[in-house]
Protein backbone atom coordinates (compact mmCIF):
# COMPACT_ATOMS: atom_id res chain seq x y z
CA UNK A 1 0.00 0.00 0.00
CA UNK A 2 1.32 3.42 -0.93
CA UNK A 3 2.62 5.43 2.06
CA UNK A 4 2.00 2.47 4.38
CA UNK A 5 4.00 2.78 7.60
CA UNK A 6 5.23 0.02 9.89
CA UNK A 7 5.06 0.92 13.59
CA UNK A 8 7.37 -1.29 15.66
CA UNK A 9 6.63 -1.08 19.38
CA UNK A 10 9.53 -1.98 21.68
CA UNK A 11 13.29 -2.23 21.16
CA UNK A 12 13.98 -4.94 23.73
CA UNK A 13 16.38 -7.89 23.54
CA UNK A 14 14.27 -9.81 21.00
CA UNK A 15 13.62 -6.94 18.59
CA UNK A 16 16.90 -5.76 17.06
CA UNK A 17 17.39 -8.08 14.07
CA UNK A 18 13.76 -7.69 12.99
CA UNK A 19 13.96 -3.90 13.21
CA UNK A 20 17.14 -3.88 11.10
CA UNK A 21 15.58 -6.19 8.51
CA UNK A 22 12.52 -3.97 8.02
CA UNK A 23 14.57 -0.77 8.06
CA UNK A 24 16.88 -2.12 5.34
CA UNK A 25 13.91 -3.25 3.24
CA UNK A 26 13.11 0.35 2.34
CA UNK A 27 9.72 0.37 4.09
CA UNK A 28 8.63 3.38 6.11
CA UNK A 29 9.37 2.42 9.71
CA UNK A 30 8.69 4.15 13.01
CA UNK A 31 10.36 2.61 16.04
CA UNK A 32 8.61 3.41 19.31
CA UNK A 33 10.39 2.81 22.59
CA UNK A 34 10.21 4.12 26.14
CA UNK A 35 13.91 4.99 26.02
CA UNK A 36 14.86 6.68 22.76
CA UNK A 37 18.57 6.06 23.18
CA UNK A 38 18.05 2.33 23.53
CA UNK A 39 16.08 2.36 20.28
CA UNK A 40 18.83 4.35 18.56
CA UNK A 41 21.39 1.82 19.83
CA UNK A 42 19.74 -0.83 17.65
CA UNK A 43 21.47 0.83 14.71
CA UNK A 44 24.95 0.91 16.24
CA UNK A 45 27.26 -0.54 13.60
CA UNK A 46 24.81 0.08 10.76
CA UNK A 47 23.56 3.52 9.73
CA UNK A 48 19.89 4.18 10.38
CA UNK A 49 18.13 4.43 6.99
CA UNK A 50 16.37 7.65 6.09
CA UNK A 51 13.03 5.86 5.98
CA UNK A 52 13.31 4.99 9.69
CA UNK A 53 12.48 7.28 12.61
CA UNK A 54 12.63 6.74 16.37
CA UNK A 55 10.02 8.17 18.70
CA UNK A 56 9.49 8.02 22.47
CA UNK A 57 6.71 5.64 23.49
CA UNK A 58 3.69 7.67 24.51
CA UNK A 59 0.33 6.04 23.90
CA UNK A 60 -1.41 9.26 22.87
CA UNK A 61 1.32 10.14 20.35
CA UNK A 62 1.29 6.63 18.94
CA UNK A 63 -2.48 6.64 18.59
CA UNK A 64 -2.36 9.94 16.71
CA UNK A 65 0.38 8.68 14.37
CA UNK A 66 -1.29 5.46 13.18
CA UNK A 67 -3.14 5.77 9.88
CA UNK A 68 -5.52 3.41 8.04
CA UNK A 69 -3.63 0.58 6.36
CA UNK A 70 -0.56 0.88 8.58
CA UNK A 71 0.90 -2.24 10.20
CA UNK A 72 1.67 -2.28 13.92
CA UNK A 73 4.16 -4.78 15.35
CA UNK A 74 3.73 -5.09 19.10
CA UNK A 75 6.79 -6.47 20.89
CA UNK A 76 5.43 -5.07 24.14
CA UNK A 77 4.41 -7.34 27.04
CA UNK A 78 1.47 -9.56 26.07
CA UNK A 79 -0.68 -7.83 28.68
CA UNK A 80 -0.57 -4.68 26.51
CA UNK A 81 -1.63 -6.29 23.22
CA UNK A 82 -5.34 -5.72 23.77
CA UNK A 83 -4.82 -2.00 24.28
CA UNK A 84 -2.79 -1.87 21.07
CA UNK A 85 -5.42 -3.96 19.25
CA UNK A 86 -8.13 -1.49 20.30
CA UNK A 87 -6.11 1.37 18.82
CA UNK A 88 -5.61 -0.62 15.62
CA UNK A 89 -9.36 -1.23 15.33
CA UNK A 90 -10.11 2.44 15.88
CA UNK A 91 -7.47 3.59 13.39
CA UNK A 92 -8.07 0.76 10.90
CA UNK A 93 -4.52 -0.61 11.12
CA UNK A 94 -3.24 -4.19 10.96
CA UNK A 95 -1.51 -5.85 13.92
CA UNK A 96 1.32 -8.40 14.25
CA UNK A 97 2.52 -9.96 17.52
CA UNK A 98 4.77 -12.87 18.46
CA UNK A 99 2.58 -13.81 21.44
CA UNK A 100 0.02 -16.56 21.92
CA UNK A 101 -3.56 -15.71 20.97
CA UNK A 102 -5.42 -15.01 24.20
CA UNK A 103 -9.15 -15.59 24.54
CA UNK A 104 -9.67 -11.84 24.63
CA UNK A 105 -7.68 -11.37 21.42
CA UNK A 106 -9.62 -14.18 19.73
CA UNK A 107 -12.86 -12.39 20.59
CA UNK A 108 -11.77 -9.52 18.32
CA UNK A 109 -11.86 -11.80 15.27
CA UNK A 110 -15.28 -10.71 14.01
CA UNK A 111 -14.52 -7.01 14.46
CA UNK A 112 -11.17 -7.24 12.71
CA UNK A 113 -12.62 -9.30 9.85
CA UNK A 114 -15.51 -6.88 9.36
CA UNK A 115 -13.00 -4.02 9.14
CA UNK A 116 -10.79 -5.92 6.70
CA UNK A 117 -7.92 -5.96 9.18
CA UNK A 118 -5.37 -8.71 9.83
CA UNK A 119 -4.47 -9.36 13.48
CA UNK A 120 -1.68 -11.91 13.10
CA UNK A 121 -0.27 -13.48 16.26
CA UNK A 122 2.12 -16.31 17.18
CA UNK A 123 4.63 -15.15 14.57
CA UNK A 124 7.90 -15.67 16.40
CA UNK A 125 10.01 -18.69 17.26
CA UNK A 126 7.80 -20.56 19.72
CA UNK A 127 5.06 -19.87 18.92
CA UNK A 128 5.73 -19.28 15.24
CA UNK A 129 8.40 -21.29 13.42
CA UNK A 130 7.37 -24.37 15.40
CA UNK A 131 3.83 -24.03 14.00
CA UNK A 132 5.17 -23.94 10.44
CA UNK A 133 7.22 -27.09 11.02
CA UNK A 134 4.21 -28.87 12.54
CA UNK A 135 1.92 -28.01 9.62
CA UNK A 136 4.53 -29.17 7.12
CA UNK A 137 4.99 -32.49 8.93
CA UNK A 138 1.24 -33.16 8.98
CA UNK A 139 1.11 -32.32 5.28
CA UNK A 140 3.98 -34.73 4.60
CA UNK A 141 2.21 -37.48 6.57
CA UNK A 142 -1.03 -37.03 4.62
CA UNK A 143 0.88 -37.21 1.34
CA UNK A 144 3.09 -40.14 2.39
CA UNK A 145 2.68 -43.60 0.78
CA UNK A 146 2.63 -44.87 4.36
CA UNK A 147 -0.41 -42.76 5.28
CA UNK A 148 -2.98 -44.73 7.23
CA UNK A 149 -5.63 -42.90 9.30
CA UNK A 150 -5.62 -45.79 11.79
CA UNK A 151 -1.88 -45.58 12.52
CA UNK A 152 -0.74 -44.55 15.99
CA UNK A 153 0.71 -41.02 15.93
CA UNK A 154 3.30 -39.46 18.22
CA UNK A 155 3.95 -35.73 17.94
CA UNK A 156 6.49 -33.73 19.91
CA UNK A 157 7.62 -30.13 19.59
CA UNK A 158 10.27 -28.73 21.93
CA UNK A 159 12.03 -25.38 21.89
CA UNK A 160 14.38 -23.54 24.21
CA UNK A 161 17.24 -21.12 24.58
CA UNK A 162 20.40 -22.43 26.23
CA UNK A 163 24.01 -21.23 26.51
CA UNK A 164 26.29 -22.23 23.64
CA UNK A 165 29.00 -23.01 26.19
CA UNK A 166 27.32 -25.12 28.90
CA UNK A 167 27.84 -24.10 32.51
CA UNK A 168 27.34 -26.12 35.69
CA UNK A 169 23.88 -24.54 36.11
CA UNK A 170 22.92 -25.77 32.60
CA UNK A 171 21.22 -22.46 31.81
CA UNK A 172 21.76 -18.71 31.49
CA UNK A 173 19.24 -15.89 31.68
CA UNK A 174 18.53 -13.31 28.99
CA UNK A 175 15.32 -12.11 30.67
CA UNK A 176 13.74 -11.96 34.13
CA UNK A 177 14.72 -15.04 36.17
CA UNK A 178 11.64 -14.46 38.33
CA UNK A 179 9.48 -14.87 35.24
CA UNK A 180 11.29 -18.11 34.39
CA UNK A 181 10.74 -19.44 37.91
CA UNK A 182 7.02 -18.61 37.88
CA UNK A 183 6.58 -20.24 34.47
CA UNK A 184 7.82 -23.52 35.94
CA UNK A 185 4.62 -23.78 37.96
CA UNK A 186 2.25 -23.16 35.05
CA UNK A 187 -0.06 -26.11 34.54
CA UNK A 188 0.54 -28.07 31.34
CA UNK A 189 -1.99 -30.18 29.42
CA UNK A 190 -1.01 -32.69 26.76
CA UNK A 191 -1.88 -36.13 25.37
CA UNK A 192 -0.10 -39.20 26.67
CA UNK A 193 -0.93 -42.82 25.77
CA UNK A 194 -4.11 -41.68 24.05
CA UNK A 195 -5.52 -39.69 26.99
CA UNK A 196 -5.31 -36.14 28.26
CA UNK A 197 -2.61 -35.71 30.88
CA UNK A 198 -1.67 -32.85 33.18
CA UNK A 199 1.47 -31.58 34.84
CA UNK A 200 1.33 -29.05 37.66
CA UNK A 201 5.10 -28.51 37.96
CA UNK A 202 7.51 -28.66 35.04
CA UNK A 203 10.23 -30.57 36.85
CA UNK A 204 7.84 -33.43 37.64
CA UNK A 205 7.50 -34.33 33.94
CA UNK A 206 11.09 -34.06 32.71
CA UNK A 207 12.14 -36.64 30.13
CA UNK A 208 15.34 -37.26 28.20
CA UNK A 209 15.56 -36.60 24.47
CA UNK A 210 18.59 -37.46 22.37
CA UNK A 211 19.14 -35.42 19.19
CA UNK A 212 22.13 -36.19 16.97
CA UNK A 213 23.86 -37.89 19.86
CA UNK A 214 23.37 -35.04 22.34
CA UNK A 215 21.20 -35.60 25.39
CA UNK A 216 18.64 -32.93 26.29
CA UNK A 217 15.90 -32.75 28.90
CA UNK A 218 12.35 -31.76 27.93
CA UNK A 219 9.07 -31.04 29.68
CA UNK A 220 5.50 -30.05 28.67
CA UNK A 221 4.59 -26.37 28.57
CA UNK A 222 1.19 -24.65 28.45
CA UNK A 223 -1.84 -26.31 26.84
CA UNK A 224 -0.88 -28.56 23.93
CA UNK A 225 -4.32 -30.04 23.28
CA UNK A 226 -5.85 -27.24 21.15
CA UNK A 227 -2.97 -27.62 18.69
CA UNK A 228 -4.06 -31.12 17.73
CA UNK A 229 -6.84 -29.55 15.65
CA UNK A 230 -4.81 -26.43 14.88
CA UNK A 231 -2.13 -28.50 13.16
CA UNK A 232 -4.63 -30.43 11.07
CA UNK A 233 -4.82 -33.75 12.93
CA UNK A 234 -8.19 -35.30 12.02
CA UNK A 235 -10.54 -36.17 14.89
CA UNK A 236 -10.63 -39.78 13.65
CA UNK A 237 -6.84 -40.19 13.83
CA UNK A 238 -5.28 -42.28 16.57
CA UNK A 239 -3.18 -39.67 18.37
CA UNK A 240 -1.29 -41.54 21.09
CA UNK A 241 1.06 -38.78 22.25
CA UNK A 242 1.01 -35.07 21.53
CA UNK A 243 3.11 -32.53 23.42
CA UNK A 244 4.53 -29.06 22.96
CA UNK A 245 7.16 -28.10 25.48
CA UNK A 246 10.51 -26.70 26.53
CA UNK A 247 13.98 -28.12 25.90
CA UNK A 248 16.95 -27.78 28.25
CA UNK A 249 20.49 -29.10 28.36
CA UNK A 250 21.07 -32.55 29.83
CA UNK A 251 21.58 -32.35 33.58
CA UNK A 252 19.29 -29.33 33.97
CA UNK A 253 16.91 -31.03 36.40
CA UNK A 254 19.71 -32.03 38.73
CA UNK A 255 21.40 -28.63 38.53
CA UNK A 256 18.14 -26.91 39.48
CA UNK A 257 17.01 -29.37 42.16
CA UNK A 258 17.64 -26.92 44.99
CA UNK A 259 15.49 -24.29 43.26
CA UNK A 260 12.66 -26.73 42.59
CA UNK A 261 12.57 -27.56 46.29
CA UNK A 262 11.94 -23.89 47.17
CA UNK A 263 9.47 -22.78 44.49
CA UNK A 264 6.25 -24.51 45.69
CA UNK A 265 6.17 -22.64 49.03
CA UNK A 266 7.92 -19.42 47.95
CA UNK A 267 6.08 -16.09 48.21
CA UNK A 268 6.19 -13.56 45.39
CA UNK A 269 8.80 -11.64 47.35
CA UNK A 270 10.90 -14.78 47.72
CA UNK A 271 10.62 -15.53 43.99
CA UNK A 272 11.74 -11.99 43.20
CA UNK A 273 14.70 -12.34 45.57
CA UNK A 274 15.66 -15.70 44.08
CA UNK A 275 15.42 -14.16 40.63
CA UNK A 276 17.72 -11.29 41.54
CA UNK A 277 20.31 -13.71 42.92
CA UNK A 278 20.13 -15.92 39.84
CA UNK A 279 20.51 -12.90 37.55
CA UNK A 280 23.71 -11.91 39.36
CA UNK A 281 25.09 -15.44 39.01
CA UNK A 282 23.85 -16.74 35.68
CA UNK A 283 23.05 -13.90 33.28
CA UNK A 284 24.60 -13.85 29.82
CA UNK A 285 27.80 -11.84 29.72
CA UNK A 286 28.06 -9.08 27.13
CA UNK A 287 28.85 -10.62 23.76
CA UNK A 288 28.40 -14.19 25.01
CA UNK A 289 26.98 -16.68 22.52
CA UNK A 290 23.48 -18.01 23.02
CA UNK A 291 21.95 -21.10 21.44
CA UNK A 292 18.42 -21.92 20.30
CA UNK A 293 17.29 -25.51 19.82
CA UNK A 294 13.97 -26.31 18.10
CA UNK A 295 12.91 -29.90 17.46
CA UNK A 296 9.57 -30.90 15.90
CA UNK A 297 8.87 -34.57 15.16
CA UNK A 298 5.96 -36.68 13.86
CA UNK A 299 6.06 -40.48 14.00
CA UNK A 300 3.49 -43.05 12.84
CA UNK A 301 3.32 -46.72 13.83
CA UNK A 302 1.20 -49.55 12.47
CA UNK A 303 1.06 -53.04 13.95
CA UNK A 304 4.06 -52.28 16.11
CA UNK A 305 6.25 -51.07 13.26
CA UNK A 306 7.30 -47.49 12.57
CA UNK A 307 6.07 -46.49 9.11
CA UNK A 308 6.73 -42.73 9.10
CA UNK A 309 9.22 -40.61 11.04
CA UNK A 310 10.11 -37.07 10.03
CA UNK A 311 11.40 -34.08 11.95
CA UNK A 312 12.56 -30.50 11.57
CA UNK A 313 15.46 -29.31 13.68
CA UNK A 314 17.20 -25.95 14.22
CA UNK A 315 20.37 -25.54 16.27
CA UNK A 316 21.40 -21.90 15.93
CA UNK A 317 23.76 -19.54 17.74
CA UNK A 318 24.41 -15.81 17.93
CA UNK A 319 25.83 -13.11 20.19
CA UNK A 320 25.70 -9.44 21.08
CA UNK A 321 22.75 -7.62 19.52
CA UNK A 322 22.42 -10.45 17.02
CA UNK A 323 21.60 -13.31 19.36
CA UNK A 324 19.97 -16.41 17.98
CA UNK A 325 16.92 -15.86 20.17
CA UNK A 326 16.50 -12.29 18.91
CA UNK A 327 16.83 -13.34 15.27
CA UNK A 328 14.46 -16.29 15.47
CA UNK A 329 11.82 -14.34 17.39
CA UNK A 330 11.89 -11.07 15.42
CA UNK A 331 12.57 -12.23 11.87
CA UNK A 332 9.32 -14.21 11.59
CA UNK A 333 7.46 -11.11 12.74
CA UNK A 334 8.89 -9.30 9.73
CA UNK A 335 7.82 -12.17 7.46
CA UNK A 336 4.29 -11.66 8.78
CA UNK A 337 4.53 -7.91 8.13
CA UNK A 338 5.51 -8.57 4.52
CA UNK A 339 2.70 -11.12 4.09
CA UNK A 340 0.12 -8.71 5.51
CA UNK A 341 1.40 -5.93 3.24
CA UNK A 342 1.03 -8.26 0.25
CA UNK A 343 -2.49 -9.32 1.25
CA UNK A 344 -1.57 -12.95 1.95
CA UNK A 345 -3.32 -13.24 5.32
CA UNK A 346 -7.08 -13.35 5.56
CA UNK A 347 -8.82 -10.70 7.66
CA UNK A 348 -9.49 -11.44 11.32
CA UNK A 349 -7.44 -12.92 14.15
CA UNK A 350 -5.02 -15.64 13.03
CA UNK A 351 -1.70 -17.30 13.87
CA UNK A 352 1.39 -18.26 11.85
CA UNK A 353 0.74 -19.21 8.21
CA UNK A 354 -0.81 -22.53 7.19
CA UNK A 355 -0.75 -22.25 3.41
CA UNK A 356 2.12 -24.28 1.90
CA UNK A 357 3.40 -21.45 -0.29
CA UNK A 358 3.62 -19.01 2.60
CA UNK A 359 5.13 -21.60 4.96
CA UNK A 360 7.80 -22.43 2.40
CA UNK A 361 8.45 -18.72 1.93
CA UNK A 362 9.17 -18.47 5.66
CA UNK A 363 11.63 -21.36 5.42
CA UNK A 364 13.38 -19.81 2.43
CA UNK A 365 13.62 -16.46 4.23
CA UNK A 366 15.21 -18.15 7.24
CA UNK A 367 17.65 -20.10 5.07
CA UNK A 368 18.63 -17.03 3.04
CA UNK A 369 19.31 -15.24 6.34
CA UNK A 370 21.77 -17.94 7.36
CA UNK A 371 19.59 -20.23 9.51
CA UNK A 372 20.31 -23.90 8.88
CA UNK A 373 17.13 -25.98 8.92
CA UNK A 374 17.60 -29.72 9.17
CA UNK A 375 14.88 -32.06 7.95
CA UNK A 376 15.28 -35.77 8.60
CA UNK A 377 13.34 -38.62 7.11
CA UNK A 378 13.89 -42.16 8.35
CA UNK A 379 13.29 -45.15 6.10
CA UNK A 380 11.27 -48.13 7.24
CA UNK A 381 9.78 -51.49 6.23
CA UNK A 382 7.17 -50.06 3.89
CA UNK A 383 9.92 -48.39 1.88
CA UNK A 384 11.94 -51.59 1.59
CA UNK A 385 8.91 -53.72 0.72
CA UNK A 386 7.43 -51.34 -1.83
CA UNK A 387 10.69 -50.16 -3.39
CA UNK A 388 12.58 -53.44 -3.74
CA UNK A 389 9.41 -55.36 -4.52
CA UNK A 390 8.55 -53.01 -7.32
CA UNK A 391 11.99 -53.36 -8.87
CA UNK A 392 11.88 -57.17 -8.58
CA UNK A 393 8.52 -57.18 -10.36
CA UNK A 394 9.80 -54.96 -13.15
CA UNK A 395 13.07 -56.87 -13.74
CA UNK A 396 15.14 -53.72 -13.59
CA UNK A 397 17.94 -55.47 -11.74
CA UNK A 398 19.96 -58.63 -12.27
CA UNK A 399 18.41 -61.59 -10.41
CA UNK A 400 21.35 -61.62 -8.02
CA UNK A 401 21.06 -57.91 -7.25
CA UNK A 402 18.82 -58.19 -4.22
CA UNK A 403 21.03 -60.86 -2.75
CA UNK A 404 24.28 -59.09 -3.39
CA UNK A 405 23.03 -55.75 -2.09
CA UNK A 406 22.79 -57.28 1.37
CA UNK A 407 26.56 -57.46 1.37
CA UNK A 408 27.19 -53.93 0.25
CA UNK A 409 27.70 -50.79 2.31
CA UNK A 410 24.14 -49.65 1.79
CA UNK A 411 22.98 -52.38 4.14
CA UNK A 412 25.63 -51.76 6.76
CA UNK A 413 23.95 -51.79 10.21
CA UNK A 414 24.87 -48.15 10.78
CA UNK A 415 23.65 -46.93 7.39
CA UNK A 416 20.26 -45.61 8.43
CA UNK A 417 21.69 -44.07 11.57
CA UNK A 418 24.58 -42.31 9.92
CA UNK A 419 22.55 -41.04 6.97
CA UNK A 420 20.50 -38.94 9.36
CA UNK A 421 23.52 -36.65 9.56
CA UNK A 422 24.48 -36.91 5.90
CA UNK A 423 23.44 -35.38 2.63
CA UNK A 424 21.05 -38.27 2.07
CA UNK A 425 18.62 -36.72 4.54
CA UNK A 426 18.88 -33.24 3.08
CA UNK A 427 15.48 -31.58 2.65
CA UNK A 428 15.55 -32.11 -1.10
CA UNK A 429 16.76 -35.72 -1.05
CA UNK A 430 13.39 -37.40 -1.32
CA UNK A 431 12.25 -34.95 -3.95
CA UNK A 432 15.34 -35.44 -6.07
Amino acid sequence: MKNQTIHWLGAGLSSGPGIIRLAESGRNLVLWNRTVQRAEDVFVGSPKPANTTVRPWLVADFQAAVNPGDIVVSMLPATMHLQIAAICLENKAHLVTTSYISEAMQQLDAQAAAAGLCFVNECGLDPGIDHVFAHLLVKAWKESPAFDPTAELDFQSYCGGVPRQPNDFKYKFSWSPAGVLRALTNRARFIEHGHEAFCERAWEAVKNLVIRGEEFEVYPNRDSVPYVAEYGFETSWNVRNFVRGTIRLGGWKQAWSGIFAQIPTASNEKIDAMGAELWSQHAYAQGEEDRVVLYVNLTARKDGETTFDQCYFIDDSGSGRDTSMARLVSWPATFAVEAVAEGLFKSGVSAAPREPAEMNAWLENLKSSGVIIHRWTKFFTWVTTNFLGWYKKNFLFHPNFLGSIKKCFFCHPNFLGCCKNSFLCHTNFLGS
